[in-house]
């Protein structure tokens, strides 16, 4: 049986993402902390947290890696139908906790959630230093959708999304993906695949291929945490056509 590494609080240094596991697919690392430097560190590497309440913290890689390139995103008839009506409204950065709350939300099919307290507290504080970052989308003055994530150079690494009412979070994804192409992101990190980003375009890829992209893309010079915190709230995205 594989050994999973306990990571060192007192270092932020990862074990080598192709040391993951293939069952449970990406599994990499158990411990650490989840520290602005350390959860950025991880990001860099293609690396993320994901655990519940009752375990230690996990950290992962998997292979494949799901991904979607803003410029290809998928809208079908439906949506575009849904984006043309226009009866909702889209903001940045306005509403976080709100909607890291809403992602939480329990529901009859999902019964537990990996948005811990401490993980909350976490993307709280990448979020007021500016690298955490959210889609919300209104309507009559309600939140009924939206998203969250980190961006590093010219990625988004997407966190998660939910819906309250139809192609809620579809709407906020589609925005976000018309910003990031207005300001020459190529890449937004998908995790897992699933049959909800598969309809929206997007791929799996190789971790080779990921990793090649991280390098390229995160030290690129993409919007700095400060210039998202001072126009991503007040500017306004295009939906892709």
């Amino acid at each position: 049986m594989a050994t999973i590494p306990w990571l060192d609080i007192d270092k932020l240094d990862f074990p080598n993402v192709e040391n993951a596991l293939d069952d449970p697919n990406g599994l990499l690392a158990v411990g650490g902390d989840l520290t602005k430097k350390r959860i950025l560190a991880a990001y860099r590497q293609g690396i993320f947290p994901w655990y519940e309440e009752s375990q230690p913290i996990l950290w992962w890689s998997p292979q494949p890696r799901a991904v979607l390139y803003p410029d290809q995103v998928y809208i079908n008839r439906s949506l575009r139908k849904t984006l043309r009506r226009a009866d909702y409204s889209v903001s940045f950065d306005t509403a976080f906790n709100e909607v890291l709350e809403g992602c939480a939300e329990l529901s009859p099919k999902r019964q537990g959630t990996w948005i811990t307290d401490d993980m909350r507290a976490a993307y709280q504080a990448l979020h007021r230093a500016g690298w955490a970052h959210s889609v919300e989308v209104w309507r009559d003055g309600d939140l009924i959708g939206g998203l969250y994530g980190i961006a590093i150079g010219q990625v988004f690494f997407g966190e998660s999304m939910f819906s309250r009412e139809a192609n809620a979070s579809k709407i906020a994804l589609v925005h976000l993906c018309g910003q990031l192409q207005q300001w020459g992101y190529p890449l937004i990190d998908c995790q897992v695949g699933n049959d909800y980003l598969d309809s929206m375009g997007a791929q799996e890829i190789s971790r080779e291929t990921f990793k090649q992209h991280l390098e390229q893309y995160t030290n690129a010079n993409g919007q700095p945490p400060e210039y998202w915190v001072m126009n991503w709230a007040y500017g306004k995205s295009t939906p892709t056509e």
